[in-house]
């Protein structure tokens, strides 16, 4: 057992007895943290700062898997909270938040026109895909990027077991910026595909015109288009990668950083499109929950009020930056790179013979949490992450970086590395 990481080993061996996985969450499960050497548990978070129940203080750029954009504990959302908490969670009729937080969000995103909310991303997306084939007649979905745990998405992944063939079936999946990887989907299925939903930014960016042509190609088919922005959205911008990229599709799904961190997903779009929302069934007992909503109401007045998304990506492309130099000044471009956007960043392991990527990640992960500082490979990014914070993950990286390469080179990465291996999962993107 770990003494460095005790409590959260203990915690996890009772959690494995009650609960599958020891977790809700497949992403903040032992799938992705080696064991022995990673927390299990946190305990608290303020700004940009994590406490695991060992006592370890973390810089954490997970986010709540990008949940979190103003920081951990944000004043104003906490407020919000507390003063709703003494009126009421949830209510045998609507609450005036619903309205509120409806109006705010087509304020702000290029393609509302009417909204209605869930609590997961995985609610809103399943709840478009619905309202699309409602809207269109047709049972055929095709799918880029990740959309959730329902069995129309997940079925069309590696992990679909318990997903009937039939269903399965309806869904196809095109490549991220290979236009002709969808045309020959609807030329496979033509009059037949309801809807195209797509995450607008994946790991790499949208090549020139890459987006429009999905549109125009999507429409020339009489098919909706769906961007599923529970990442992206007021994170790119307040009206989400449909702003930033100036293309506003059919409908769109949001989720994560709308609330800071509450349970809240939307779905919004067309209003004639989603008035069919009265038509199908889409409806939840939590749905209007308050303390989310209220949550939501505040978070977005901040996005408005304060440069929150230009802080995301100003102190997102230091990181991109120094990152660069670093893998450039190191000379480990064969074993290390960096994609993505400022807000929203990855960084790719490689294959190094005779080392796989998930040693190499595994090594990584486990130097990383040592030295403080909580992340999965990713930077998502949040406003409460200061210089300070910045210098430090690049200090550290620099120290990891070089170890990596140094055993590496050596060939005695086993020396190091104090677990098994991570072994790879299913690829969502």
């Amino acid at each position: 057992m770990s003494e460095h990481y005790q409590e959260s080993e203990n915690l996890l061996a009772r959690a494995l007895q009650v609960i599958p996985l020891g977790t809700q969450t497949f992403s903040k499960s032992k799938t992705q943290y080696p064991f022995g050497v990673s927390p299990y548990f946190l305990t608290k978070g303020f700004g940009s700062h994590v406490w695991d129940v060992d006592g370890n203080e973390y810089i954490d750029f997970i986010n709540g898997l990008a949940a979190i954009t103003l920081g951990y504990n944000d004043p104003d959302v906490t407020a919000a909270v507390h003063a709703q908490i003494e009126e009421g969670v949830i209510f045998s009729l609507p609450h005036p938040l619903e309205i509120q937080v409806a109006e705010k969000l087509i304020a702000m995103v290029p393609c509302a026109e009417m909204v209605r909310f869930g609590k997961n991303g995985s609610d809103a997306t399943t709840g478009a895909i619905r309202l699309a084939r409602a809207y269109t007649g047709r049972d055929h979905i095709v799918v880029c990027g990740y959309h959730g745990w329902h069995d129309w998405y997940i079925g069309s992944t590696t992990r679909n077991l318990g997903v009937p063939k039939s269903v399965q079936a309806l869904t196809h999946t095109f490549k991220y910026n290979d236009l002709d990887s969808l045309h020959q989907i609807f030329e496979q299925y033509p009059d037949d595909v309801a809807a195209i939903i797509m995450e607008p930014m994946n790991v790499v960016p949208p090549e020139a015109g890459f987006l429009e042509s999905v549109k125009e190609l999507v429409h020339q088919n009489r098919a909706l288009l769906i961007f599923d922005e529970t990442i992206t959205g007021f994170r790119f911008a307040n009206g989400g990668a449909q702003e930033y990229f100036g293309i506003t599709p059919d409908l769109a799904t949001f989720g994560k950083g709308l609330a800071n961190g509450y349970p809240l997903s939307a779905i919004a779009g067309r209003g004639d499109i989603m008035q069919m929302m009265e038509e199908i069934f889409f409806s939840f007992t939590f749905g209007g929950e308050t303390l989310s909503l209220a949550a939501a109401l505040a978070t977005m007045t901040k996005l408005q009020k304060l440069p929150v998304v230009e802080a995301l990506r100003t102190q997102g492309q230091k990181i991109l930056l120094r990152i660069q130099q670093l893998i450039e000044e190191q000379s480990i471009s064969h074993l290390i790179s960096i994609a993505g956007y400022p807000c929203w960043s990855f960084l790719l392991f490689k294959d190094v013979h005779p080392y796989s990527q998930w040693e190499i990640k595994t090594l990584f992960l486990q130097e990383m949490f040592a030295r403080g500082i909580l992340t999965l490979g990713t930077h998502n990014m949040s406003y409460s992450h200061s210089d300070i914070d910045i210098e430090e993950l690049l200090s550290v990286y620099r120290q990891v970086f070089l170890m990596l390469k140094d055993v590496i080179l050596g060939h005695n990465l086993e020396e190091y590395l104090k677990c098994q291996p991570l072994e790879p999962l299913f690829k969502i993107r």
